[in-house]
């Protein structure tokens, strides 16, 4: 259940928090920009920390886990009730990013590291925890957005509706959650630096990450357009929503299906087909134009479904190759590390379409089909071939 309240709160504070501040609190787009920049800069580079702190201190993982929800809640809340002006409202943002930020990646890195240590490397449960965080990213991608366009002398009362709501969840999972006895842990924590060179000399490790953060840049660049391309290269911009939500719940549906292939055929190679059927579905959007509705719908369920692989095998196969090594925590650190600066560097898209001469609003054109998706299917295959080494040294 937790997957679904981290998810809640991980989408407004990436996607709704900047619109927000600049067209409901006054906040100026330069300065806003640069401040989102610099936290999710720390939010990334925490994460490390944040894992070795836990492999340190497995006994009190749940008072981690505890405080963490309690601070995220707070902070969440506090987030979308600022101070009336855009001058004070500039500090404010700063000290509850920084607070919402690293209490999320310290929950999701416990979290993650708990999943790790059940049976069975937690497959049959991380398929469950992906599914209830895909129930909480449609959600947070219908809800907020909703609200945000109601009339502005509403929106403030509905935000505070939908943070009690969200804490109200996020209460009720963790402590189901901790009411079960937590898995041993593997070893005793290390020292940071005995911990990164424990974790760089596991070369199982190491080949890991490139496939990785390769298929997770693939993503996330069509992840950043999808909303340009649906608006101006399909020219559907009604019928977002409908997109959005069926590539989430295609990424739901596929779980159990991936989990079910990948006991059959193996981890690695049930995550190089995934990558195949995204492939293809990108491979399709790249010749779709103004009208072709139902061929990009067919491409959101593929790509979708695709999605729940990449959601569910990473986790699995990380947890096999740092068994054994007292070092789970910052592991998933670094794992979540890199899928935040694929995130990152997701935004070089925009110049690279503005050097192409696209502009928002511009109708459709080759410029834009060619970022969105010629170039994640490049990374993706990429990734292909970077994962089948990795599953010919290390065949999960």
């Amino acid at each position: 259940m937790l997957g679904a309240p981290l998810a809640m709160a991980a989408l407004p504070l990436f996607v709704q928090l900047p619109a927000y501040y600049a067209s409901h609190v006054g906040v100026a787009l330069a300065p806003l920009g640069w401040v989102l920049f610099a936290a999710r800069l720390l939010d990334m580079l925490q994460d490390p920390l944040f894992g070795h702190l836990l492999d340190h201190s497995a006994q009190r993982q749940k008072r981690w886990m505890a405080l963490a929800a309690l601070v995220l809640a707070l902070a969440f809340v506090c987030l979308w009730n600022p101070p009336a002006t855009p001058q004070a409202a500039m500090p404010w943002l700063v000290g509850m990013l920084v607070l919402a930020y690293g209490a999320h990646s310290m929950l999701s890195i416990a979290y993650l590291s708990w999943g790790s240590r059940l049976p069975d490397d937690g497959l049959r449960a991380v398929a469950w925890r992906e599914a209830a965080g895909l129930v909480g990213v449609i959600v947070a991608s219908v809800v907020p957005v909703g609200i945000l366009a109601a009339d502005p002398a509403q929106v403030a009362a509905r935000l505070t509706m939908y943070c009690l709501f969200f804490a109200a969840v996020l209460g009720v999972a963790l402590v189901l959650l901790l009411r079960q006895p937590a898995p041993p842990s593997v070893a005793a924590g290390q020292p940071l630096r005995q911990a990164l060179a424990s974790l760089w000399a596991n070369r199982a490790f190491r080949a890991l990450l490139p496939p990785y953060l390769l298929n997770a840049l693939s993503a996330a660049i069509p992840a950043t357009l999808a909303l340009f391309f649906i608006e101006d290269q399909l020219q559907e911009k009604a019928l977002a929503g409908l997109f959005l939500a069926a590539y989430f719940g295609a990424a739901a549906l596929g779980l159990p299906l991936w989990s079910a292939l990948a006991r059959k055929v193996g981890a690695v190679a049930c995550w190089r087909l995934a990558m195949l059927l995204s492939t293809a579905g990108f491979i399709g959007a790249a010749w779709l134009g103004p009208g072709d509705r139902l061929a990009f719908l067919a491409v959101c369920l593929a790509t979708g479904a695709a999605l729940g692989a990449d959601l569910l095998l990473p986790p699995v196969l990380l947890a096999r190759v740092v068994t054994g090594r007292g070092s789970v925590g910052a592991a998933f650190g670094i794992l979540t590390m890199l899928g935040k600066l694929a995130l990152a560097l997701a935004g070089i898209a925009l110049p690279i379409l503005s050097a192409l001469d696209y502009h928002p609003g511009q109708g459709p054109g080759t410029s834009l089909p060619l970022v969105y998706a010629a170039l994640p299917c490049l990374l993706k295959l990429c990734a292909f071939v970077a994962l089948g080494r990795y599953g010919r040294r290390y065949p999960f």
